[in-house]
């Protein structure tokens, strides 16, 4: 369970671990983080599946590393796991390439490479074993192909694991100031956060999206007040001043618009996500696909976290039945969640993504770079919501840019 004082998933550095079978993968991550976090054996496939671990490695800080079967793995099953191995470096924020010193680059380290420069990933090539490889080896294999980020290391008497902790450091992305909605607010300002509790919420804690809400507008020394849906207006009517802006789950926007004054600024929960971890205007332009949506077309609904299902669902029952009633139509509903999402998306007439809080930056841009790739319309739970209940334009006042963006289209 994360807790306020917790570095969620998606805010930490995602390390992804590659190399071929028995490179010495997992024995790097264990001599990296001083703990046996990976499975070591000397047979080749022990890690058959993506693994992952959230840490503090310093001196860098909170990591999540991603340990990833062998690229050579072979057969039908093999292709898989290495499909699977692939989709890790969709999230990666810096890849670790593990090449077995003995035997040094070959053509599929050099075809991984390129692929960490097609997507932009900040790469390290780390070569293991040299406490079995021989002056002149070693020599020969330095004289061989080469990038300028590379190491040579002994996962198991430790030599340069240390050189290797610093140089991931120096290589992760910059920690840029964690802001949801800090960035619109001044010091002394006041917030109201609408939290509704019913069956779906979680006993005893606030959800994800809401505690990272609060620590923010606490970090930017603004007043956080948080009620129900029910007692939205009478905490409005005891305040002393009018909030600057009210921020909603979105389930209840319909009923949070009508108590909020229009001279209140109101968003959700949901937007203020899509604008931190994706591309707000490109989901508000995905939105509009809603309108051409016809008989038996292929909705695709894609969570970032999984969790259990209550009932009535926000994903799968909640919003399907929203955008059947809200268009008519007779529309097929698929659903995915945690770290799947299709790599295929042609098939689909629109994609309702969640707000992505369990995702880091990186991934939900690639799902929404995927989509529009491929030509295909991806919006997110609170937009959508909104545009259904027509008060999209007002969910969007405080992004005045998105907001204009609105009116030329309209």
């Amino acid at each position: 369970m994360s807790g306020l004082n917790e570095t969620p998933s998606g805010n930490r550095v995602h390390i992804g671990i590659f190399g071929r079978r028995n490179a010495g993968k997992s024995s790097i991550i264990n001599a990296v983080t001083g703990q046996d976090v990976a499975i070591v054996s000397d047979v080749k496939g022990t890690t058959t599946d993506p693994v992952a671990k959230a840490m503090e490695l310093l001196p860098l800080g909170p990591v999540k590393i991603f340990d990833t079967p062998g690229l050579d793995d072979e057969g039908e099953l093999g292709h898989e796991r290495m499909r699977r191995s692939l989709q890790v470096l969709n999230k990666s924020d810096l890849a670790l390439l593990i090449v077995d010193g003995t035997e040094g680059l070959g053509d599929l380290e050099l075809e991984l490479i390129e692929k960490f420069k097609d997507k932009k990933t900040p790469y390290l090539v780390v070569y293991n074993k040299i406490d079995l490889m021989s002056e002149e080896r070693l020599a020969a294999v330095k004289a061989g192909p080469r990038v300028p980020t590379d190491i040579y290391v002994s996962a198991v008497t430790g030599e340069h694991i240390q050189e290797l902790k610093e140089m991931i450091a120096q290589m992760a992305p910059e920690d840029e100031k964690f802001q949801l909605v800090g960035d619109l607010l001044s010091p002394s300002d006041l917030v109201v956060l609408v939290i509704p509790i019913d069956k779906a919420a979680p006993k005893g804690r606030l959800i994800l999206p809401q505690q990272q809400t609060i620590r923010d507008i606490l970090e930017a020394d603004a007043m956080a007040v948080m009620t129900k849906e029910y007692e939205l207006r009478e905490t409005l009517d005891s305040l002393n001043r009018k909030p600057r802006l009210v921020i909603t789950d979105s389930q209840v926007f319909a009923k949070v618009s009508a108590d909020t004054p229009k001279d209140v600024q109101m968003t959700s929960f949901s937007i203020l996500f899509a604008r931190h971890k994706g591309s707000l205007e490109e989901l508000v332009k995905g939105v509009k696909a809603m309108e051409r949506l016809k008989d038996g077309d292929k909705v695709l609904i894609s969570e970032g976290c999984t969790h259990h299902r209550q009932c009535d669902d926000i994903g799968t029952v909640k919003i399907p039945r929203w955008i059947r009633q809200n268009t008519g139509k007779q529309l097929e509903f698929e659903f995915t969640s945690g770290g799947t999402f299709p790599e295929d998306l042609e098939q689909y007439s629109l994609i309702v993504h969640c707000g992505g809080c369990t995702l880091n930056e990186k991934e939900m841009k690639y799902r929404i770079r995927m989509a529009s790739r491929q030509n295909v319309p991806i919006t997110n739970y609170g937009i959508l919501i909104a545009y259904m209940q027509g008060i999209l334009k007002r969910s969007l006042e405080p992004f005045p840019a998105i907001a204009m963006y609105l009116d030329d289209e309209d």
